[in-house]
């Protein structure tokens, strides 16, 4: 996750704040405006040439509300590990024992 939010980083830095001027009056506007382009209408090579929102709703229909995946929760089912792979051994083998 953390390449992404970089990538996405560089990428604010490369295509807005090299061409804002940041003692502009109008830069909120300005990199709102940009926002909605990136988000709308710029293509994204991760997406295949697709802006998010063409993702977006490319997904809408098979993308379940909070309230159906809650109905749906299954806490004895949940598959939670520990970070650290011995801890998560020694779990995995006290869960089984009787």
């Amino acid at each position: 996750m953390n390449g992404k939010v970089e990538r996405a980083q560089k990428t604010v830095l490369d295509e807005f704040y090299a061409t804002a001027d940041m003692k502009s009056s109008e830069l909120v506007d300005q990199l709102q405006e940009w926002q909605h382009f990136y988000n709308w209408h710029r293509p994204h090579g991760s997406l295949n040439g697709k802006s998010p929102m063409d993702r977006f709703f490319e997904l809408i229909d098979k993308t379940p509300f909070s309230d159906e995946i809650e109905a749906n929760y299954d806490p004895s089912k949940e598959g939670i590990r520990e970070q650290n792979y011995r801890i998560d051994l020694l779990v995995r083998r006290m869960k089984r024992c009787p």
